[in-house]
């Protein structure tokens, strides 16, 4: 081991240009707080030009958070540059990341720039950044689209002119990963060309689903940054996973034999945070932090863990955060059902195990998943010793197939009650519209999803809404064991977002959710 890998976070900033993503200032500051602790090495707070909102939150985490340098993206455009300055002001470790595209079909399609323009351009604007930060970052966007000798070109002059990192960026996410290692391979020798205080660097879209194969097979071509974002978000199909390219290289230092400063107990956390507060939901299998990463369900693979973890886990859950999970359903065998009796500290006779295992493999091929409360009523009837513990709770929901719904709302404004009634097709429909009357803003229901959070008849439910408002859309998240009322409370979220972007100060705050 003898080469640090750095970790460049950009979950705020190219994370944050995903649809429906609009982290506010304090949002902003919780994520970059919470990277800060997982100890990523470069943090992009955001893109200061681009908003108030992104100048402000830039600024607020270059003064609030310790640790890793604070990076913010500005174009070769002076005014960009100066701004992207003014926000990093109180950084203790500070970055401006400089960028403009370099394909033929940016240049002339979007910048309307000739390469010779460009290659002004990208000497103007990094000897600016240079004048106010040691640490500047260049990176020709849409590079693997690029005449890889005009990349070349481009790349010297911006270390000529002071550059000290050169990402190159496969911004459409077009690039294979043997073609992706020969053209930073050349950078490498062409660029950096001995100078070892030049850092190669990746930035890598996942549109064909090789963000993250692209980025780690940069390192054998001499990378040592990688560009990534918490949960792979980002524009279209998003970005390289931060947390993918952790464990990797993690678990495989024997391939990829370079160090990396990250503490990875704090991968689960940092995923359920941005999941939180972005609204994006994780996929069930997602790599590392996805709900079924350590999970097991197939009676082989559980009987292969409970014997020895590393049958089946390349990757120590605990490492991340999380703990192995054993599921029990109709592909669990008898030692994880009697696993999960000995956790539940239930002692059974041997024909009374075998009815019990019977008829738990009986409801398990029509329920699917069993929970422990599915499996001390399958207990209880095969043997009644815990028919005690076995109680019904009702359940009522108001509206039904010849009735229409009606939703009723209460919300609070300044200490004052908001009332507002309202029917619709549907219970989740009325209480949208009434929510609507409650804020005076129309507003469409763009998506709309329901997840457990736990399993079993009590189970407690996340719901996450995208509503769009004129032009804009804004995401929202509720939970409640209740699906109407965790419903009510994602798009009461949602529409706070919407109303103090439209200026409505006196708008329903977060006491309603």
């Amino acid at each position: 081991m003898n080469d640090q890998l750095i970790i460049f976070d950009t979950t705020l900033r190219d994370g944050e240009q995903a649809p429906g993503i609009a982290l506010s200032p304090d949002d902003k500051v919780a994520i970059a707080t919470q990277l800060a602790r997982l100890r990523v090495d470069v943090i992009e707070a955001g893109f200061a030009a681009a908003s108030p909102g992104d100048f402000t939150a830039v600024s607020r985490i270059a003064a609030e958070v310790q640790g890793p340098v604070i990076a913010t993206l500005a174009r070769t455009h002076p005014d960009d540059i100066d701004r992207a300055a003014d926000a990093l002001k109180a950084a203790e470790k500070k970055r401006i990341h400089v960028f403009i595209s370099t394909s033929p079909i940016h240049m002339s399609q979007m910048l309307r720039m000739s390469p010779a323009e460009v290659l002004k351009s990208v000497e103007e604007g990094v000897k600016r950044a240079k004048r106010y930060v040691d640490d500047v970052e260049f990176s020709p966007q849409d590079a693997t689209r690029s005449d890889p000798d005009f990349i070349i070109e481009v790349c010297r002059l911006a270390v000529a002119c002071g550059a000290t990192t050169i990402n190159i960026p496969d911004t459409v996410g077009f690039a294979m990963p043997q073609d992706f290692v020969e053209l930073l391979t050349r950078v490498y020798d062409d660029v950096r060309a001995g100078n070892e205080d030049v850092i190669i660097s990746t930035h890598c879209h996942d549109d064909l689903g090789l963000a993250v194969a692209n980025s780690l097979a940069a390192i054998h071509a001499g990378a040592r940054q990688i560009e990534s974002a918490i949960n792979g978000i980002g524009e279209r199909a998003g970005n390289t996973s931060t947390e993918e390219v952790i464990m990797a290289v993690t678990t495989r230092a024997d391939h990829f034999n370079v160090e990396i400063g990250a503490d990875t107990t704090q991968i689960f956390e940092t995923s359920r945070l941005v999941s939180t507060l972005t609204g994006y939901p994780i996929q069930y299998n997602k790599a590392v932090v996805g709900r079924n990463a350590f999970t097991h369900e197939s009676g082989i693979h559980q009987h292969g863990v409970l014997r020895n973890r590393e049958t089946y886990e390349i990757m120590d859950p605990a490492a991340v955060g999380r703990t192995s999970v054993i599921v029990l359903g109709k592909h669990s065998g008898r030692a994880a059902f009697l696993h999960a009796l000995t956790k539940m500290e239930i002692v059974l006779e041997d024909a009374d195990f075998q009815r019990s295992f019977e008829r738990f493999k009986e409801l398990a091929d029509r329920k699917g998943e069993i929970s422990e409360e599915g499996l001390r009523a399958i207990v209880g009837e095969e043997t009644g010793a815990l028919s005690e513990e076995l109680r019904f709770e009702a359940i009522y929901v108001s509206g039904g197939s010849h009735e229409i719904p009606v939703a009723t709302v209460t919300l609070s404004r300044n200490g004052e009650e908001v009332t507002a009634t309202a029917n619709g097709d549907g219970m989740i429909n009325a209480t949208f519209v009434a929510l609507q009357d409650a804020y005076g803003i129309p507003a469409e229901l763009l998506d709309y999803r329901v997840s457990p959070i736990t399993s079993g008849a009590d189970a407690m439910a996340e719901v996450n809404v995208l509503i769009k408002v004129g032009s804009a859309t804004y995401s929202g998240r509720g939970v409640s064991t209740d699906v109407v009322e965790g419903s009510a409370r994602a798009i009461v979220s949602a529409m706070n977002k919407a109303a103090f972007d439209r200026g409505v100060t006196e708008s329903v705050q977060d006491s309603a959710t």
